[in-house]
């Protein structure tokens, strides 16, 4: 049986997604963060090293990191046609599209979100009077300077990637769908995601009204993202 750990309000919400898509069985273990740091709790490095969320174990295998958990998934139980419209046909361009988006949303497009985090974090933080003026006026700049111009360059490059097809990887919906669409709701959260950007809206809109998408929330919990 496949069991999930996951983590309130977390990137382990998309594989809730995938598993309720691909009509697999699985178990849910949850977890809370710790309300103070924000941080998971020191029980998931009892199932992964670093203690972070996603993890699966699926009888004896333990996967961690999203994109390697989709892949896993879909390799594994990749035997149904569910799974197989999740992937596009391999040595085709909407596959080559799917490869990119599924490592972008990590590798590249998570890293400004997480320094923005950090950096509000700063600027709202207790602190010393005298410390709190010059903490903030280095987050700001920081943010001003480089984070913020890099998300904007991503929310821009994402836009334009929804003037050429329906879905990221063509007209096709697949996993890269689910494996940005955290990027995406984080950005609408906290990343300057609006309505200057209509295609990524219109996207969130549907990927929400999916009903693989409505049973994860049913089943997961609490995940405030998905407004």
């Amino acid at each position: 049986m496949i069991v999930v750990h996951h983590l309130n309000n977390s990137r382990s919400q998309r594989i809730l997604w995938l598993l309720e898509e691909l009509g697999l069985p699985y178990e849910i273990k949850k977890y809370q963060r710790d309300p103070k740091t924000m941080l998971a709790p020191p029980e998931l490095r009892a199932i992964h090293p670093l203690g972070k969320s996603p993890v699966i174990t699926d009888g004896e295998v333990t996967v961690a990191e999203s994109g390697a958990i989709i892949e896993y998934l879909l390799e594994t139980y990749g035997s149904g046609s569910s799974t197989s419209a999740l992937v596009p046909p391999p040595g085709t361009p909407d596959k080559r599209r799917y490869t990119y988006i599924l490592h972008f949303a990590e590798g590249s497009a998570m890293s400004p979100l997480l320094m923005k985090l950090v950096f509000d974090r700063i600027e709202t933080s207790p602190m010393p009077f005298f410390v709190k003026p010059v903490a903030k006026g280095i987050s700001q700049k920081v943010k001003s300077s480089f984070v913020n111009p890099n998300l904007k360059a991503h929310l821009d490059f994402l836009e334009a990637e929804l003037n050429k097809s329906t879905w990221f990887a063509g007209e096709a919906f697949t996993a890269a769908d689910i494996q940005i669409s955290f990027v995406l709701e984080a950005s609408a959260s906290r990343g300057g995601l609006d309505a200057k950007y209509p295609k990524l809206t219109e996207f969130l809109k549907r990927i929400h009204a999916r009903p693989a998408y409505q049973r994860a929330l049913e089943r997961g919990g609490e995940y405030a993202y998905a407004k």
